[in-house]
């Protein structure tokens, strides 16, 4: 593990990160989702495209990378962009999951790989409408600090500025950016992803011209199960 400072508009930031096969001249960049971190992403595809130098990243916030303000999706692709320059970088292959693939698809890679991607929105359940009407009746009344009552398990644990971020890019909405994506896209999917649910994958693949879909057998973590397949596509998808 090493870490890099890392200083953009947005400030300061100490990004740990770890290199596999050094030596190697193209690029395989891995981004994690909401929640996440490198060395999972590293266990699932560590072991794959011997022939890439890997760099696995935690982005600020997650993982051993600082972060003590507020970002969103933009900010993150801005420093990602200065951060992967720093290590002269050429962006041959950048593979995203969930959170990770919408700054991953900011990045505009030579090869883009979406893991379970988010970016699509679809129609909240009652439930959640519920939680969410009942927070914002709390609010009013001065009441807002129980708010981790009604967050979901992905952001109990957060910090205040973490959370504020989450909101920025829970909801926000790719559907333009990836209409406007003209690079080769590669999706692989679990086809019991319930975080981004099979219907957010078909979305994506009718929006995003030049795009495969694969689905595979798993949930929002179905690649940790798949590595070996997904190499093989990527590789006779960058080769051919």
């Amino acid at each position: 593990m090493a870490l890099k400072e890392i200083t953009t508009k947005a400030g300061k930031f100490e990004i740990s990160y770890e290199i596999l096969n050094p030596k190697n001249k193209k690029d395989f960049i891995v981004l994690h989702g909401w929640g996440s971190n490198k060395e999972i992403m590293k266990n699932a595809l560590g072991d794959t495209l011997e022939e890439f130098r890997h760099i696995y990243i935690d982005m600020p916030g997650f993982g051993k990378s600082t972060n003590s303000t507020v970002l969103r999706t933009e900010d993150y692709k801005e420093i990602m962009e200065i951060f992967l320059n720093a290590l002269n970088s050429d962006k041959s292959i950048i593979a995203g999951h969930s959170f990770g693939g919408k700054v991953a698809t900011l990045l505009q890679p030579e090869l883009l790989v979406l893991l379970s991607s988010a970016g699509i929105v679809l129609e909240k359940t009652p439930y959640v409408k519920a939680k969410i009407l009942s927070f914002k009746f709390l609010k009013k009344l001065g009441l807002g600090k129980f708010w981790n009552i009604f967050a979901s398990n992905d952001v109990k644990e957060m910090n205040q500025n973490m959370y504020e971020t989450f909101k920025n890019v829970v909801d926000e909405r790719f559907d333009d950016i990836f209409k406007k994506y003209k690079k080769p896209t590669l999706l692989f999917w679990g086809n019991q992803d319930s975080a981004t649910p099979l219907e957010c994958a078909k979305k994506i693949n009718s929006l995003i011209i030049d795009s495969k879909l694969y689905i595979l057998d798993g949930d929002h973590y179905f690649f940790i199960k798949h590595p070996k397949t997904i190499e093989k596509i990527i590789t006779e998808e960058f080769h051919g």
